[in-house]
């Protein structure tokens, strides 16, 4: 596993503006006490995996901000020689994950978004919680989506994650 630090110099050699730093270690943040909760819950849960996963989550917004940015991401992870698991908390943690159909329906690469794992799950819906480098209540932000004529499936989605996870 690569430290705080090098996952840091990762996304600042990536080309990371400054804000999208910032939201990924708001994120990370995030990540590790909703983790933190899940432990003490008596879940097992890689911390690690998820602080780290959590702070390069983003590292595609080097070069894109749409939704492909998590197709980036994974190729500058694979690039990188980063392990499976971290590579696949930052292919998944769009929403709260998007299936093969969806993604053929929005032009990405034919594979499965979807979290699975504890450590997926977590990155993706703490990434839900951080608006830029505030973190929002999930009402506050599934409100601001209904606003924004977001789609009600992906509403949904997102509060069904939210309800699996417990922790907000």
């Amino acid at each position: 596993m690569i430290s705080e630090r090098e996952a840091m110099d990762y996304l600042d050699d990536a080309g990371c503006a400054p804000n999208v730093i910032r939201h990924c270690v708001v994120v990370s943040q995030t990540a590790v006490e909703i983790a933190q909760q899940l432990i003490e819950d008596g879940k097992k849960v890689d911390l690690d995996r998820v602080k780290i996963g959590a702070l390069l989550h983003d590292i595609g917004r080097a070069h894109t901000h749409g939704i492909d940015h998590a197709v980036e991401g994974t190729r500058i992870a694979i690039q990188l020689g980063l392990d499976q698991d971290l590579v696949s908390i930052i292919k998944k943690h769009i929403g709260a994950g998007i299936s093969r159909d969806e993604a053929k329906d929005l032009g990405l690469p034919d594979d499965d978004y979807i979290p699975h794992t504890i450590e997926e799950k977590i990155v993706a819906h703490a990434d839900n919680l951080v608006r830029g480098k505030i973190r929002v209540p999930l009402d506050q932000n599934l409100r601001r989506m209904r606003e924004k004529n977001v789609a009600k499936p992906i509403i949904d989605k997102i509060q069904k994650l939210a309800d699996e996870i417990g922790v907000y």
